[in-house]
């Protein structure tokens, strides 16, 4: 894996996560609508809740960012990765379970879909030692 795609893949899924995070927090019922989904009204407390945990998983990949610009923080990317991609896994099973029993619109699978393939990617690039290529 080349330093600019990893470089690239951690600013796409930090700015990503970051921003919806910040948004979910701030303005719920407008994030939901840029994502074409909706929710009650009454769940948008809860929303604002979880953005309160979306928004440091994207700071944590743009502080991933950091670590392969500065070319020599090899390690920083993996914890970055590897705790990233435990949050991001539990959160692809928890979304697909959800819309595959009908609690959650089908929508939302775009969530699950996108941050599984990030713990997959994440995953196969810590087994095949990827964040060498980080360093300078």
């Amino acid at each position: 894996m080349n330093r600019s795609v990893l470089l690239g893949y951690q600013l796409l899924t930090g700015i990503s996560d970051a921003t919806t995070g910040a948004l979910l927090m701030v303005v719920p019922a407008l994030t939901l609508q840029l994502l074409h989904l909706r929710a009650l009204s009454s769940q948008l407390v809860y929303l604002s809740f979880v953005g309160a945990f979306v928004l440091p998983v994207g700071i944590a990949h743009l502080y991933g960012a950091l670590a392969v610009y500065r070319g020599n923080c090899r390690r920083d990317l993996e914890i970055v990765w590897l705790l990233t991609a435990f949050i991001r896994s539990s959160v692809a099973v928890f979304v697909i379970l959800q819309v595959l029993t009908g609690d959650l619109a089908a929508g939302w699978l775009v969530v699950g879909v996108f941050d599984g393939t990030c713990a997959l990617l994440q995953a196969i690039g810590l087994s095949k030692g990827w964040s060498i290529h980080a360093a300078r």
